[in-house]
């Protein structure tokens, strides 16, 4: 997902503060905040499919954890361009993804860092994949749905109706995922068992 946010035709990420090589304002700061802030909150709707989370792992060009950085692909927050091309690349949505949602939990989570002056962490440089002592990426669905399920800010955003909708529907994806006997089992236990 690439965002930055316009304002009668201008980009309201640039500005004066000095992050590493990134010239940003406030708004891009909180904004930026807040995403990361909810990531686990909505990483359901970033990667809905048990499958999804097969990709982040060490080393594979999918992030692993939560950390920005300045046109750094081991990061899950990739800050990219400058002046009115300043953007935001988060690179934890999968293709599987709906985008609607994506970009729904991604507006929400910003807006809401606006709101909030939510501060991100400080950048990051180096390789994320080496750091240690940074949020990780969950590494299954059901770990996804756990803080889904119990986020109060997911809960708010999409209204409880909504938020029970999608808790049941992602409780049933795993349910199902959990229960099933896959082609690899029958073969690997058939005749070990």
């Amino acid at each position: 997902i690439h965002l930055s946010i316009w304002n009668d035709k201008v980009n309201v990420f640039p500005g004066k503060l000095k992050e590493g090589p990134v010239e940003c304002s406030e708004t891009f700061r909180w904004f930026l905040g807040g995403w990361i802030a909810h990531m686990q909150d909505f990483m359901v709707f970033y990667a809905p499919n048990v499958n999804s989370y097969k990709r982040y792992e060490f080393q594979s060009w999918a992030p692993t954890r939560l950390a920005w950085c300045h046109d750094n692909r081991t990061a899950g927050f990739r800050v990219v361009g400058k002046g009115p091309n300043l953007r935001i690349e988060c690179r934890i949505p999968g293709a599987d993804c709906n985008p609607y949602l994506a970009y729904a939990a991604a507006l929400a989570s910003g807006l809401d860092g606006i709101r909030n002056k939510t501060e991100p962490p400080p950048i990051f440089t180096g390789d994320v994949y080496t750091a240690e002592g940074l949020p990780e990426v969950p590494r299954t669905l059901r770990e996804a749905l756990t803080s889904f399920e119990q986020s109060k800010f997911a809960d708010k955003t999409l209204g409880k109706e909504v938020h029970q909708h999608y808790i049941h529907f992602f409780r049933v994806e795993v349910e199902s995922y959990e229960t099933a006997v896959t082609d690899w089992e029958l073969k690997r236990y058939f005749e070990r068992i």
